[in-house]
């Protein structure tokens, strides 16, 4: 499972990008208004730091200037995933898009129906939003195991299932079970899958038994040669 950051703090960003574990970034319009920046430079400055799948979406809900922003968002980087809603004009942009060899993200997913549309229309990743599913007493991983078992039935169909609105580490947990392809995560819930309390348990264990040994890995006991 490919794990993407939900965020455009550049400064999670990059801590999270050390990891190694980090394989794309999702952002949306709220979250690009909370960085204070302008789209196309936060988005340039992203692709610069992740080379995998950076999501940015559209602000236009027609088709003609959705496709006009998706084009000229697409020009900042070849990993630039246009992010569009799955509305009709939305799936037409991604249509079009897909058509001209760019990657989308078709968004706003709450349903199997939606996401058999968005295959249909080339989409690179759907996204359907479980957080907000669970929230109105839906069941979120339900919609997650339907979209993975039609997906499957139609292997021309190459669209990444991709999981959004993520609360939890379970949230993630139950994707993976499922074969959903990629989890985007808040850097809070992404940082959560580190932690186990019986890990720290047992780091401190050993590191209390280490200490009571007095050696040093970095210390072979050889004389250090004068310079």
């Amino acid at each position: 499972m490919k794990f993407f950051v939900d965020t455009a703090d550049m400064t999670e960003i990059r801590d999270l990008a050390e990891t190694g574990l980090l394989d794309g970034v999702t952002t949306n319009p709220s979250l690009i208004a909370k960085s204070g920046r302008r789209i196309l430079d936060v988005i340039a400055e992203i692709c610069e730091v992740v080379p995998g799948p950076v999501s940015a979406e559209v602000a236009a809900t027609d088709h003609a200037t959705m496709l006009a922003e998706g084009r000229r968002l697409a020009k900042i980087a070849p990993n630039v995933a246009v992010k569009v809603p799955l509305t009709r004009d939305g799936l037409r942009t991604c249509r079009a898009l897909a058509d001209e060899g760019r990657m989308v993200n078709v968004t706003l997913c709450f349903s199997a129906a939606q996401a058999i549309l968005a295959a249909k229309a080339g989409a690179a990743f759907i996204s359907p939003f479980v957080g907000r599913l669970d929230d109105v007493g839906q069941d979120g991983m339900m919609l997650i195991a339907e979209i993975v078992e039609i997906y499957r039935q139609y292997p021309a169909f190459e669209t990444e299932v991709l999981v959004a609105s993520v609360r939890h580490p379970q949230h993630v947990v139950e994707s993976a079970k499922m074969g959903a392809h990629v989890a985007t995560l808040p850097p809070s819930v992404l940082r959560q899958l580190f932690n186990h309390p019986l890990t720290d348990k047992g780091l401190a264990g050993f590191l209390a038994d280490w200490k009571g040994t007095g050696q040093s890995i970095l210390d072979d006991g050889a004389p250090v040669a004068a310079e």
